[in-house]
């Protein structure tokens, strides 16, 4: 039987880390796990409490509006004036969208259709990669600053390569999916990237997908840029901000699609035929969350910080040097020189089997990512300094 949007993704590699991390445990053993970027700090308390109460009464059982409830939107554009100084208008900028993902999945549906093309990082997150294809569009693959490897600005490594790939490009891009602070490299950038990368979009017609998932997560001082705040910016953008890590709500699948009016209005017709909005309780909760729990997002900073400082010291003690990222909650790694021909999967089962010590292999992030593999932030200090005295052995061993 033929699947046709499906038939083309690749192996789901993760699938197999997943299976090694499950059969340890199920052996009894304690697996220390950096794999999935599944935040494990809970959701604030109020937001917690609002949606239990919510819950009770039954006037929010019954369907909910898609592009999300006015208060939501209005939530989300207040935060954006408080942090970024961008106006948002509540009512023609901003949909509600079912978490990131899905907001990025058919927001590629209006804008991209079969024989498109759009520009994608290489390495990305995978629906970065996955989302253009179920649109039947082309993906244009420019390789993202490796920070373990190029001294120069990740923003000029990626730019330089979009340019280059515009111009050879047969079929000119009608998107490109941009994602700072990056998943998976943790390459971060500042406002006059974004300044750059506006006007190579206003110049040549092409709509920019910024996907802000690590918006509140920058490191020592750095705070990320809206691109949001580029003057004209709404003229040829749009980006996505989610609750899941800046507010640590996951599982509550909460985000926002806002900027170019234009495109808002057309996901919210699209997604008019296709749902009803997240729960109600779950939109007035994250109002909540927005509007009473302003400082939760630099708590969360703080605690990523700080799993960052302990891992990257562990690493460096064990002989594994990585360079500290700005933002994100994630560590890319470059794989040891003498392990490198192991290629990353084989090398992630390698620290199930030895350390048990999970990680994500850099190649289910697309071919330009075989070299690293990726740390998530979601253990403690604690088990993190064990992660290292288990890696120390592990790597002695292989050596």
């Amino acid at each position: 039987m033929e699947f046709r949007r499906i038939n083309g993704l690749p192996p789901y590699v993760f699938a197999q880390i997943n299976g090694l991390k499950a059969e340890a445990r199920a052996a009894g053993r304690d697996v220390i796990d950096f794999g999935f970027g599944n935040p494990d700090l809970p959701s604030p308390d109020v937001a917690v409490a609002k949606l239990a109460e919510a819950a009770m009464n039954p006037k929010n059982h019954r369907y909910s509006a898609s592009r999300g409830i006015p208060n939501l939107r209005l939530a989300i554009a207040t935060r954006y004036k408080n942090l970024f100084d961008v106006d948002l208008d509540p009512d023609t900028e901003v949909v509600t969208t079912i978490g990131a993902k899905e907001g990025l999945t058919h927001l590629m549906w209006v804008l991209l259709g079969p024989g498109d093309t759009a520009i994608v990082p290489s390495p990305s997150y995978p629906i970065h990669l996955a989302g253009p294809g179920f649109a039947g569009a082309k993906v244009i693959t420019v390789p993202m600053h490796d920070p373990g490897v190029s001294t120069s600005d990740p923003g000029d490594d990626f730019f330089y390569g979009l340019v280059a790939a515009w111009h050879e490009a047969e079929v000119k891009p009608r998107v490109i999916i941009a994602s700072f602070p990056h998943n998976p490299t943790s390459a971060c950038v500042d406002l006059l990237f974004m300044e750059r990368l506006v006007a190579f979009a206003l110049e040549h017609d092409i709509i920019i997908c910024h996907d802000f998932a690590y918006a509140d997560l920058g490191f020592d001082g750095y705070r990320p840029p809206s691109i949001l705040q580029v003057p004209r910016a709404k003229e040829c953008c749009v980006e996505l901000y989610t609750l899941t890590k800046s507010f640590s709500m996951a599982g509550w699948r909460v985000g926002f699609l806002v900027g170019n009016a234009e495109v808002v209005a057309a996901l919210t017709k699209l997604k008019s035929y296709l749902d009803y909005g997240t729960f109600q309780p779950v939109q007035i909760a994250a109002i909540v969350a927005m509007n009473e729990a302003t400082d939760y997002p630099d708590q969360l900073q703080r605690i990523y910080q700080s799993r960052r400082d302990v891992l990257i010291e562990g690493l460096n003690r064990v002989g594994w040097p990585v360079v500290p990222p700005r933002g994100s909650m994630f560590i890319w790694a470059p794989i040891p020189d003498a392990y490198r021909e192991m290629g990353s999967l084989e090398f992630s089962k390698y620290l199930i089997e030895e350390a048990d010590v999970a990680t994500s292999p850099g190649v289910g992030f697309g071919e330009g990512g075989d070299g690293h593999v990726r740390f998530a932030l979601i253990e403690n200090e604690l088990r993190t300094q064990q992660a290292m005295r288990n890696l120390k052995k592990a790597l002695v061993k292989l050596n």
